[in-house]
């Protein structure tokens, strides 16, 4: 199978100048999770979800934490990225994103978009499907959080390993998981992206003679189980990758905890099995 068997499209993209709101928008109102950026009909950047939600770390500039509407889309955008042409071979296209940690590619032929391959088209091939392994035969460890962790330590803790996290409860369970999406598209995104954790400095009428004093308020954080998504779904370490992905299908999720014994052994991710097809 090559690009031009699994690629969509057509494409959507936007200009380097319209806001980071408008391209979050298209992209809910699409079910997309990537943007391609043109300037003049040439193709000059990339945006995606990972992009949109890691601008939310507080170490960051803050010009990167400013609301959606004020952030232009060539700002946060990936320049340059990386093509393939119509014929590029689905093997060489899955070792691309294990290789380079790259989501997705366009797929350009003499300087036009004809389309883009992203690892849910890649999940479709037929190379995909074919594999017969258990899960935790191709599992990863699973990074965990607690439930009342801020999200600046989410983010911290996402960025690091490059990876969703899950979030646990007070009892050692699984309260619910955290990926890119849930940052990215976060309904109340305002509040995260403004003054939160941050002292305020108001003026409060505090004497009889009427001056005002300055005093400071709080505004509450957001914590890790104000973004996740909950409930999480499980498999057995058992399970057969065509039945995982049939899981995940069904549930239009990208990644499964594994239990074992009734505990937690792992994760299985979209990621992982890409890895298989790309040996």
């Amino acid at each position: 199978m090559f690009a031009r068997d699994v690629m969509t499209a057509p494409v959507f993209f936007i200009s380097p100048d319209a806001t980071v709101a408008h391209a979050r928008n298209l992209m809910v109102r699409h079910k997309i999770s990537r943007i391609l950026v043109m300037d003049d009909e040439k193709l000059t950047g990339i945006l995606t979800k990972k992009d949109i939600a890691y601008r939310l770390k507080q170490g960051e500039p803050a010009w990167r934490r400013r609301p959606l509407d004020r952030i232009p889309v060539g700002a946060l955008a990936t320049e340059n990225p990386v093509t393939v042409d119509p014929g590029t071979g689905i093997q060489t296209i899955a070792k691309m994103f294990s290789e380079r940690n790259i989501s997705s590619v366009p797929v350009v032929e003499a300087g036009s978009v004809l389309g883009i391959i992203t690892k849910t088209d890649l999940m479709k091939s037929v190379f995909v499907r074919g594999l017969s392994l258990p899960v935790r035969d191709v599992m990863e460890d699973v990074v965990t959080v607690s439930r009342y962790h801020s999200l600046d330590h989410v983010i911290s803790v996402m960025r690091e390993r490059n990876d969703k996290v899950l979030v646990m409860d007070d009892d050692g369970q699984p309260a619910g998981i955290i990926t890119e999406t849930n940052l990215a598209f976060y309904e109340d995104e305002p509040k995260i992206s403004g003054v939160v954790g941050k002292d305020l400095a108001i003026m409060r009428r505090e004497k009889p003679d009427g001056a005002r004093g300055q005093s400071s308020l709080m505004v509450a954080s957001v914590i890790a189980q104000d973004v996740m998504t909950s409930p999480v779904i499980t498999v057995p370490a058992t399970t057969l990758l065509p039945d995982a992905i049939a899981l995940m299908d069904r549930h239009h999720v990208n990644s499964l905890v594994v239990m074992e014994n009734n505990t937690i052994s792992g994760i299985i991710k979209r990621d992982d099995i890409i890895k298989e097809v790309a040996k």
